[in-house]
């Protein structure tokens, strides 16, 4: 972190304390903190929070509370020009909203508070922990350390008949918002041409995505037994392959151990996407989805992609959600026949209005989270809205494959 960014956050910090802002240019600015736990909960606040770019009126910190899967964030947030301010400090100050995608910590901070869900809908149970239930659902999810938020933010209304089950005195908080990601994927898949063009696949070639959450019973708990498949199965010229890992898993054992676990298969042209980088354009690229119970494959029933299921674990999958109804729609990856055969089931087989049908129930909300959203959090910071419809914007074009993959053995440029 540079010294003038620092110097910015120890003025804000002070500034709660009624000590001189000599260094602010802008003073008396509501102040919004975002407690960011993760990477993956850092996508979607800032998905969040640029909802109040251009408001001059609002000043936005960026705080980090420990957490096992945290060590990626100060990289992260400072590649954004989010500089952090340590969670010690934060904890001892005022704010007039927080926005948080994680419970640990949050009943620490002197805020209002904004929960939500940090990725599809509420998929997975725990069943092994020592507070088993839905995640995102249990009341110590709801409810740190007993202190009720501001808002619980939830995605769809058939999520408030879960939370009733699970925390019901965290329904009278919550709001009925909808899902950044789906409308931003939505808004994007007209732009779908553009996306190959940018990823440089050539025409005729199809994109093979394969998808991981994290955990023992993910895609990469396998990935070992089923890579091997991906490169050697799926010819070149005619197929192109990408793996997208959770960034847990990155975190969860470190970036070098699984760039190193993953480089044979780069050095054979599969394309590696880092966990830093926004995914969900290459997601809309995709011709084919191998995935496992996570978001980022329920999201691909947005896409039109076949989708070819690694496993579904059903001790972890809430029989409630739409991932219960995936795993019983999808084909599942079988060990005995050829992966291009598979893909070919799979599109024969896909029936675009049952996948519709699962990609509806991540929403009842469709294209209005940025408008309910923001009007959420200005309720909260007791400000008008700004004058104009919040615009929910195509993705950006990635960057191409091979910048994500290794050619022969020698790194990428």
């Amino acid at each position: 972190m540079n010294g003038g960014a620092m110097s910015a956050l120890h003025t804000i910090a002070e500034s709660s304390h009624d000590e001189p802002r000599q260094w602010l240019t802008l003073v008396e600015r509501k102040k919004v903190l975002a407690v960011v736990h993760t990477v993956t909960y850092a996508k979607r606040l800032l998905e969040v929070l640029s909802l109040l770019e251009a408001d001059f009126r609002i000043q936005v910190v960026f705080t980090t509370p420990p957490h096992a899967f945290g060590d990626d964030v100060p990289r992260f947030l400072q590649h954004q020009g989010s500089p952090l301010l340590p969670w010690s400090e934060a904890t001892h100050m005022t704010f007039d909203l927080a926005v948080a995608a994680g419970p640990r910590g949050v009943e620490q901070v002197r805020a209002p508070v904004i929960t939500m869900p940090h990725g599809a809908s509420y998929l997975k149970r725990l069943p092994g922990a020592t507070d088993p239930g839905v995640a995102g659902l249990r009341r110590r999810d709801l409810m740190p350390g007993g202190k009720p938020p501001a808002a619980v933010v939830v995605p769809h209304h058939a999520d408030l008949r879960e939370l009733e089950r699970h925390c019901p005195e965290a329904l009278p908080l919550a709001h009925v918002v909808g899902d950044p990601a789906h409308d931003r994927i939505t808004a994007s898949l007209s732009r779908r041409t553009a996306y190959r063009r940018a990823l440089g696949l050539a025409d005729g070639e199809r994109l093979v995505l394969a998808v991981s959450t994290w955990g023992p019973h993910s895609f990469f708990g396998r990935f070992e037994m089923l890579l091997p498949r991906l490169v050697g199965e799926l010819a070149s010229g005619r197929y192109r392959t990408a793996v997208l890992v959770h960034p847990n898993v990155w975190s969860g054992h470190g970036s070098w151990q699984v760039t190193t676990w993953l480089a044979w298969c780069r050095r054979l042209g599969v394309s590696v996407v880092p966990p830093e980088a926004d995914w969900r354009s290459v997601l809309v690229a995709a011709d084919y989805i191998i995935g496992d119970h996570g978001s980022v494959t329920l999201y691909g029933t947005l896409t039109g992609a076949p989708i070819l299921l690694t496993g579904s674990p059903e001790p972890e999958i809430n029989p409630h959600s739409p991932a219960a109804t995936l795993a019983v729609t999808a084909p599942a990856l079988s060990p005995a026949h050829p992966l291009p055969e598979q893909l070919d089931y799979a599109a024969a087989e896909y029936r675009p209005e049952e996948y519709a049908a699962i990609g509806a129930r991540i929403t009842s909300e469709p294209g209005r989270f940025h408008r309910n959203m923001r009007r959420l959090m200005y309720r909260l910071l007791r400000l008008g809205q700004p004058a104009h419809e919040p615009r929910v914007l195509p993705l950006p074009d990635p960057p191409t494959l091979r910048a994500w993959a290794a050619d022969r053995g020698q790194a990428s440029a």
